[in-house]
């Protein structure tokens, strides 16, 4: 790739277009090297959404080897557009919303930047609450309160003090993110060897906690047929069920408790109803309970997907993990000293750290199954790290790795889910939308969407949103290298009336391979008979968006192509 950095050549300051923060940045002020690079994406990739990826795999029915070879090809695969779509942004020094003119005009890149600046307010605000529980669980580590297992005061304020710690990095601007990550990456890799450490002396051994994710792949209870239930409590690491009694719950009436001695129930007035299970140990003085278990009839008539089916539908959600990211990397490598420091900064950091913090996510949450006996099923292991660094009995240890959670949390926020925002905000009214402004908006409307709803829907958010940022991606991509050579004219792309105008500032063949992609992409989700392409929207989208892009500019030989 070639090392050319190209600055402007005219003064464009009293363009509407125009801006300190959304100008190209001079060469003194790129200080990030591949180190750096490197840091970011460790702050950005140790966060709960990635540990809790790894989980749900399992509880998918994969293997805790086959969740990490996905994670991981899937990784490799979404850094190789990262490291291409940053190529602008060293060579140029401009940022997503920006060099997105040159492809969909200097009106039509709002229609993507803000499309991708919500999906970064939804994550901002998710991961804000996140942070808002490890403060939670500092003050009643520190008071010896007892937390709250539903919405409380508490954890509102809680949500209200980490928004302000975020709001105190968005203020100090770009910076002082490049600290925050530079510091907290060695932090947040220490505190995963940690918890592997913790696991395996724990339970005894390195083996015997992976042997537990077949436990996690399980069902809490299987309903093969109207009338019969198959239980599955967790067992301990001798092979003993933990759970003592069962109850069911038909209708809302709660039955009595019945000694666990058979995995199979059989009882005909459960035919029809709603049936839950719920599951209790009896331990010296006290007693535990699990949560409640909704039963549903298996699908017995339907072919149940293919293996490899399972792995393309979970390699393209782990896809979409990053979607928004590989859009607006060049927010980020615009800092960058040079091409070669994007690229290895990018390949150091991104792939492996996933694979990491899959791994201890999939780990610790093995090795809580036999290390907590208060863990009855596996719907009611601790999935992400707050809960399960809660679950520990010593106040010290709770707040210390609290306070690591709350810098994994903080780390990821800023630098993924801020930077991409503020920018296109600011795209949209340079003049009056400063980065500072453009990240206070992204924070209020990460409080409006309402985290705390959307925390158990990540996985299907994620699918959907790679259906509408593949196409995206596919555009920029056809334009920048196949179109125009890596070639755009940086003075024109301030100039109101210049060559990136288009029609009324809409470039057509942009606007229709955007709409065909996003189209083709999504249609699955409310077509039954094409849900496969759905399934695979990333690569769906992506690619129908890049090819029908490079035909219709191709055809259209009137736009002129710098």
């Amino acid at each position: 790739m070639s090392e050319e950095i190209v600055s402007l050549q005219q003064d464009h300051s009293n363009s509407p277009l125009y801006s300190e923060d959304l100008a190209p940045v001079p060469k003194h002020r790129r200080t990030w090297s591949k180190w750096h690079l490197a840091a970011l994406w460790v702050g950005m990739a140790v966060c709960i959404p990635t540990y809790l990826l790894a989980s749900y795999m399992i509880g998918g029915g994969m293997t805790w080897v086959e969740s990490l070879v996905i994670i991981g090809l899937a990784n490799i695969i979404i850094t190789i557009p990262m490291v291409l779509n940053g190529h602008a942004g060293v060579k140029y020094g401009i940022p997503f919303p920006v060099i997105g003119r040159s492809s969909f005009g200097i009106r039509g890149i709002h229609i993507p930047a803000v499309v991708r600046a919500l999906v970064a307010c939804g994550w901002f605000g998710i991961q804000t609450w996140i942070g808002g529980l490890a403060i939670y669980a500092i003050f009643n580590a520190a008071t010896g309160s007892i937390g709250n297992n539903g919405l409380c005061l508490g954890k509102f304020i809680s949500f209200g003090i980490f928004w302000l710690i975020n709001m105190y990095f968005i203020w100090k601007g770009t910076e002082s993110i490049k600290f925050l990550e530079q510091y907290a990456a060695p932090i947040l890799i220490l505190i995963g060897v940690i918890l592997i450490g913790w696991g395996a002396k724990q339970a005894g051994g390195f083996g015997i906690v992976l042997e537990q994710s077949e436990q996690l792949k399980n069902p809490v209870a299987q309903r093969p047929a109207e009338d019969k239930i198959i239980l599955n409590p967790l067992v301990d690491k001798n092979g003993k069920i933990k759970a003592d009694e069962y109850r069911l719950i038909v209708d809302d009436e709660t039955r009595a408790w019945i000694p666990l001695e058979n995995s199979e129930i059989r009882s005909v007035d459960i035919a029809t109803k709603d049936t839950k299970v719920q599951f209790r140990k009896r331990d010296k003085d006290r007693e535990i309970i699990s949560s409640e278990y909704l039963v549903t009839p298996d699908r017995l008539k339907e072919r149940p997907p293919s293996k490899l089916w399972q792995y393309i539908l979970w390699l393209t959600i782990m896809l979409g993990f990053w979607a928004t990211m590989s859009l607006s990397i060049a927010d980020i490598t615009r800092y960058a000293a040079s091409q070669k420091d994007q690229v290895v900064g990018q390949f150091i950091g991104l792939p492996g750290t996933m694979m990491l913090y899959s791994f201890v996510g999939i780990f610790v949450t093995c090795a809580a199954v036999i290390n907590f006996d208060d863990i009855l099923i596996a719907s009611d292991a601790p999935w992400d790290p707050v809960s399960l660094l809660a679950k520990f009995k010593s106040p010290t240890v709770v707040i210390i790795s609290q306070v690591f959670m709350i810098i994994a949390t903080l780390s990821t926020n800023i630098a993924a889910n801020v930077i991409a925002p503020a920018n296109a905000f600011s795209n949209l009214s340079p003049k009056h939308i400063n980065f500072q402004k453009g990240g206070l908006i992204t924070a209020i409307i990460g409080v409006i969407i309402c985290p705390w709803i959307l925390m158990d829907q990540i996985q299907w958010i994620l699918i959907f949103v790679s259906g509408l940022l593949g196409p995206v991606l596919g555009i920029m991509l056809a334009d920048y290298f196949v179109i125009r050579k890596k070639r755009i004219d940086l003075d024109e792309i301030y100039e109101v009336n210049g060559k990136y105008q288009y029609s009324n500032g809409f470039n057509p063949s942009a606007m229709v391979a955007l709409f065909v992609g996003v189209f083709v992409a999504v249609i699955g989700f409310f077509v039954k008979s094409l849900e496969p392409l759905y399934n695979l929207s990333w690569f769906t989208g992506f690619i129908v968006s890049f090819v029908l892009y490079y035909l219709l500019m191709k055809k259209n030989q009137h736009v002129t192509v710098s």
